[in-house]
């Protein structure tokens, strides 16, 4: 099929190259939130145009993970303590419910599922791959969700994980994985043996502690030299 007017195949490689440049950037915590990001000073850093930037931007802002302000330009989300405590606690809620539908009730094709992604979260820590163990951390959430049999449930959950993912990188971006893949485990076990005290247990505290580790750093202060971050991009 014929490219679209307009557009190379080289733009759509630059377009690619920076969005996923930004994204990670954005998910290993290499950006303080609130930081405005210039059009013109990403374009001097990536060496493309201001276009491709423009694009990119509103890519991400439509992802969530920027905002965007009408006539001011595109800044790394800065939400308010209110702001993660709402969201923890909103995951709180759903993934409670979620572990009382699925307590004592996963057949050995759903579990061999859950196994397979904690061995998975596993290898990705032990290979020090920080964008896989973020994904894999916050993917095993939503594929609890989709065993429960809830489309709605599940697509309102990976927005909430999603939201917590981008706030644990914001604020806590030391460790590998926003989630411990051993607590994952104790989980399944719990969910396998029809604990329902212990599995809401191990849920509740586990989010508790996410929410704790982001909170313990929200509004320190970071700085952004665009230009040198993405030097080698």
């Amino acid at each position: 099929m014929a490219s679209r007017i307009g557009t190379s195949s080289n733009d759509i490689s630059a377009d690619e190259r920076v969005y996923a440049a930004i994204a990670s950037a954005l998910l290993q915590g290499k950006l303080a939130p609130g930081a405005q990001l210039v059009e013109r000073e990403l374009a001097a850093a990536f060496d493309c145009t201001r276009g491709t930037i423009r694009k990119v931007l509103a890519r991400l802002g439509a992802e969530g993970k920027l905002t965007l302000e009408a006539n001011r330009g595109a800044f790394v989300p800065s939400p308010t303590p209110a702001d993660i405590r709402e969201a923890y606690r909103a995951r709180q809620v759903v993934e409670a419910g979620i572990v009382a539908s699925l307590c004592g009730a996963l057949n050995a094709r759903a579990l061999r599922a859950l196994r397979a992604h904690v061995k998975a979260e596993q290898r990705a820590l032990k290979s020090g791959n920080v964008a896989e163990c973020v994904r894999l951390a916050g993917d095993f959430h939503v594929l609890l969700a989709q065993l429960a049999g809830a489309p709605d449930v599940q697509a309102f959950l990976a927005k909430l994980v999603a939201k917590t993912e981008l706030y644990k990188a914001l604020f806590d971006p030391s460790k590998l994985s926003n989630c411990s893949s051993d607590e994952h485990g104790r989980l399944v076990d719990a969910l396998e043996n029809g604990k329902l005290p212990a599995a809401l247990t191990a849920m509740r505290t586990h989010i508790d502690e996410l929410e704790a580790r982001v909170l313990a750093q929200a509004g320190e202060a970071r700085t952004n030299d665009l230009a040198t971050l993405f030097a080698h991009a």
